[in-house]
């Protein structure tokens, strides 16, 4: 009976294999097809991919790092321990300071920037290439996209528009971008971001052209010209500086914001347009400074009931709210009421256009200005003034600083008010108690800016106070801080 059940367990098991190995071999052979071409146009497929659009314009685009090189006492006993102290307290010998035990800690800054021209030029943000509160830059080093780096020199920097320009020497010609009409630049249009996100290296992201013409967003500052490029093509940390480019490889904008509550990008990337970064770029190379033209007028928005009350069939245009004594404006015949439609040709649709737009001609220049007067359109002939001329000297030297003793800082007064080495500003000595200044100021604070302007002097101090609210920056026992003060003209 055994022998009989291991006979026919094994003509089972023999059945089953054979059985198993019929069905396999009744399954096809594995086959994929596969292409390894790389993508290229052809009449049965459209391009899908914008390798070769990257390719055109990678090479210009450059990581921009800056350094800079601060003073750290490195003696225990000094700094913010209270160790100094502590050895008065118990009658100890304070140990010297010794001025040569210190080290030098270098700070880094990260971004990216693009090669405009075969010798070497560079354009990036001013914010790239500023340190913090505007203190000064060491070193820039650039590094191209096939790891060639170099050394650069800042040529200029304008904080007004946020364009700084850099220059490189090399013993060859550099691979520079092509630069479209950023004016002809539509909502729709495809464009790329690239520059160096996060220090990880040269990266492209793909968008769109959301609006243009954005000049109401208050990134730059008070007193600023805002014209950006809004994109959905991602802007990360890095990127500021880098390029923004079309489909077909050209540069149409400077990566420059985002508009974001959490920090990283949601959409909304803003960029400097190619046309008003190269004009302030060409006025940095061949001037080393950006002149800007004044008109000496006070213009507004129309709104519908204004233009109704005009008699105007659109609110295009700025209206003339004050002409200024003895202005350019004044002296070519510009009256409270008319309504700015033109400059030399260019259409004015708001005020800040028109404040952007007569910002980015040359002082001097004699320009035709189309005003709708009593509801007739006419031409006059206006000879810009300069704009830096007259705000650098607005300070106003009429304004009451009794009360307020400043000094300069000095090794002695960093001793006495254990001020670190890098902290540099004006030092409030005293304030009486009837001074504008009492109730912000007090002995000990360091000014460091008065209405964003780095402080070195007294001088500057005093020229760049205004009636009106004044903004100041300041240092306090290890804290930093913004202050405003209203201040007001002596009549």
């Amino acid at each position: 009976m055994k022998l009989f059940m291991r006979l026919f367990f094994s003509l089972t098991l023999a059945a089953v294999v054979a059985a198993v190995a019929l069905c396999a071999s009744e399954n096809p052979s594995l086959e994929i097809e596969t292409d390894n071409r790389p993508i290229t146009p052809t009449d049965e497929i459209l391009l899908v991919s914008y390798a070769d659009v990257l390719d055109r314009a990678t090479p210009s685009v450059v990581a921009v790092y800056t350094t800079r090189l601060e003073t750290v006492r490195s003696n225990p006993f000094f700094g913010r321990n209270g160790m100094e102290d502590l050895f008065r307290q118990f009658g100890m010998p304070v140990p010297e300071r010794d001025s040569d035990n210190t080290r030098q800690r270098e700070s880094t800054g990260v971004g990216s920037g693009v090669i405009i021209s075969k010798d070497g030029y560079i354009i990036t943000n001013r914010h790239v290439v500023a340190a913090e509160r505007n203190q000064k830059i060491d070193e820039i080093k650039v590094r191209l996209a096939d790891d060639r780096e170099y050394t650069a020199e800042l040529i200029g920097e304008d904080a007004k528009t946020d364009v700084a320009v850099l220059r490189i020497e090399s013993d060859e010609p550099l691979p520079s971008i092509t630069v479209a009409d950023s004016n002809l630049l539509r909502v729709g249009d495809v464009v790329f971001a690239i520059g160096n996100p996060l220090e990880v290296g040269l990266t492209a992201t793909k968008g769109i052209v959301s609006a243009t013409g954005r000049d109401s967003l208050d990134i730059l500052g008070q007193g600023s010209y805002e014209n950006f490029i809004q994109t959905d093509a991602s802007i990360n940390m890095g990127n500021s500086g880098g390029a923004l480019i079309d489909a077909w490889g050209r540069l149409v904008g400077i990566n420059t914001a985002i508009l974001s509550r959490s920090g990283g990008s949601i959409g909304i990337g803003l960029a400097i347009p190619s046309n008003l970064a190269l004009g302030i770029a060409q006025k940095l190379v061949n001037k080393g400074e950006v002149q800007r033209g004044l008109l000496g007028i006070m213009p507004g928005d129309l709104s519908q009931e204004l233009a109704d009350s005009f008699g105007l069939e659109s609110t295009s245009g700025a209206i003339v709210n004050q002409v200024q004594e003895d202005s350019p404006a004044a002296r070519g015949g510009v009256e409270y009421g008319d309504i700015i439609v033109e400059i030399d040709g260019m259409p004015i649709e708001s005020a800040r256009q028109l404040r952007l737009t007569v910002s980015q001609m040359e002082p001097g220049r004699e320009v035709e200005v189309r005003v709708i007067r009593d509801g007739v359109s006419q031409i006059l002939k206006v000879t810009l003034g300069d704009l830096d001329g007259v705000v650098s000297g607005t300070g106003d030297s009429n304004i009451d600083l009794k009360g307020l003793e400043l000094v300069p800082l000095d090794a002695d007064q960093r001793e006495t008010a254990s001020i670190p080495d890098n902290i540099d500003g004006l030092l409030v000595k005293s304030v009486d108690k009837d001074s504008p200044f009492a109730r912000t100021f007090r002995s000990g604070v360091v000014v460091l800016e008065a209405n964003g302007v780095r402080l070195e002097n007294i001088n500057q101090f005093e020229e760049n106070l205004r009636d009106g609210i004044n903004r100041f920056y300041i240092w306090y026992r290890g804290n930093y801080g913004f202050v405003g003060v209203r201040l007001f003209s002596e009549e």
